[in-house]
């Protein structure tokens, strides 16, 4: 059974996240949703579209390859460039930071003014051993991108193997763009299994928080004191642009 609990404010996640750290120690990445109700599915399982991932990234790679400041090596990088970017992936973006995902979830509250968030967080060890990655030298070990046991789940890979389906994983990916440094991002990716990731095994991985709607724009005002910013997160000249414009209103 999924951990839930309700939290109104910024000291309520700090006493929740006491209780669910003192019960589960460990490393704990976060999400934000501002729609309580979503699952943590990545775009491209959330798509209805029979457009298979090769095809999407031969297009990419076909457009963006020479607007690229850096031509990517690998699948992965393709992937990760193109999750930037906005086209579904089957990447789904995590933080190491609570403060940015609260961010996230409340952003939008003045549009949506009665639908609940919920912050997820997210016990990554805890996820991997569903898909049997554990490090019996190292009990806090996530892989990387680069690691043998991310191989499986290249694009390649899941073409030539359609019948097989793995767990999703969670993994860390070299933060090599200022925005993914800023959200101190980290990613789980999944395979062929299209499985929510808090329906995986026991749940045991998972807590959900809702931030009920008439608290978002409390939580909203308490990040900006604490410096969450749009240009914090999102450190480029269109961030600037949108907070000079903010203040004209």
């Amino acid at each position: 059974m999924i951990v839930e609990r309700k939290i109104n404010n910024v000291s309520d996640f700090l006493t929740a996240i006491r209780a669910d750290q003192t019960a589960r120690p460990g490393t704990i990445w976060f999400r934000g949703h501002s729609d309580a109700t979503w699952k943590l599915l990545p775009g491209f399982m959330r798509s209805a579209s029979d457009t298979s991932e090769t095809t999407l990234l031969n297009r990419f790679r076909q457009s963006a390859a020479m607007l690229a400041d850096r031509r990517p090596a690998t699948s992965f990088d393709w992937t990760f460039l193109m999750q930037h970017y906005g086209v579904p992936t089957r990447l789904l973006d995590w933080s190491e930071s609570p403060l940015t995902s609260m961010y996230f979830a409340v952003e939008d509250w003045a549009d949506k003014p009665a639908t609940d968030a919920a912050l997820w967080c997210l016990w990554p060890t805890e996820l991997n051993k569903n898909a049997n990655i554990v490090d019996k030298l190292e009990g806090q070990y996530i892989p990387s991108f680069e690691d043998d046991e991310l191989q499986g789940y290249t694009v390649d890979s899941l073409r030539q193997n359609t019948r097989l389906e793995l767990f999703p994983v969670a993994t860390i990916a070299t933060r090599n763009n200022a925005r993914i440094q800023a959200q101190m991002g980290t990613f789980t990716i999944h395979h062929n299994k299209r499985i929510a990731i808090e329906e995986v095994g026991d749940h045991s991985h998972v807590a959900k928080y809702i931030i009920p709607a008439p608290t978002k724009e409390t939580f909203a005002e308490e990040l900006k004191l604490l410096g969450m910013t749009r240009f914090s997160l999102f450190p480029e000249l269109a961030s600037v642009g949108a907070i000079l414009k903010d203040m004209m209103k």
